[in-house]
């Protein structure tokens, strides 16, 4: 019958491993925008980046 099925919930390290996952990214991001930053303004000088 359509529609009778469940989908079963996630247990708390499926939810654990998401909000890592979503942390990681978020870390990421910053990494890189800082990096970005640096380079734009000169920190980072023209020999370290290929």
């Amino acid at each position: 019958m359509p529609g009778s099925e469940s989908t079963p919930e996630p247990d708390e390290s499926t939810h654990a491993e998401q909000r890592w996952a979503l942390n990681e990214d978020w870390l990421a991001t910053a990494v890189g925008l800082i990096l970005l930053v640096l380079v734009l303004t000169g920190v980072v000088t023209e020999g370290l980046v290929p």
